[in-house]
């Protein structure tokens, strides 16, 4: 799918290939260093190798129950999407999304057209009728969001992350259905 940005960039979200697999290694170290608002350390991301990213790249090539997207601009890779189904029958009609767009790059729309295209992959999913995800409950504009696609709260996990700073956050758990049961 071809976007421009605010600044007359082009945009592309595409699934990722192989090829990716260097881009989505620096992407992810810079994306760790840039915001505490990722589960992953500086530290965890700079201990992945671009074998390990491959094989993330490879388990959603070859399972076509998840997703996985990336935002590119100008040759850069900026932004990404997953969103993974469980292997229990039981869970089978959800998906759990996860996101993340590089800090220079927010404000020009990346996120909402990741969600979109990620949403749009999952309702066209066959068993896929929930979507959640957790986000840090101080990630205000990632809450805004998620809202703004009718994502609902349905739970809270008190000082569920540790930031940098050993401080505790609370994690909000959100929520959409895209198919009525």
């Amino acid at each position: 799918m071809h976007h421009f940005l605010p600044n007359g960039q082009g945009l592309e979200i595409r699934k990722a290939t192989m090829e990716d697999a260097p881009a989505m290694l620096t992407y992810f170290r810079q994306l760790t260093d840039e915001t505490d608002f990722l589960l992953f350390t500086l530290r965890e991301a700079s201990e992945l190798s671009l074998e390990s990213e491959k094989d993330f790249i490879h388990s959603f090539r070859n399972d076509k129950k998840d997703l996985l997207l990336v935002a590119v601009t100008a040759g850069l890779l900026v932004g990404s999407i997953t969103i993974k189904q469980p292997d229990l029958w039981k869970q089978a009609h959800l998906g759990q999304l996860g996101i993340g767009v590089l800090h220079p790059y927010w404000n020009m729309g990346i996120g909402r057209r990741l969600v979109t295209a990620g949403l749009r992959w999952a309702e066209q999913h066959k068993d896929m009728e929930i979507v959640h995800l957790s986000v840090f409950s101080n990630n205000e504009r990632a809450i805004q969001l998620y809202r703004n696609f009718g994502f609902m709260e349905y739970g809270r996990m008190p000082q569920g992350v540790r930031q940098k700073d050993g401080t505790y956050g609370d994690t909000i758990l959100m929520c959409k259905r895209i198919k009525n049961l």
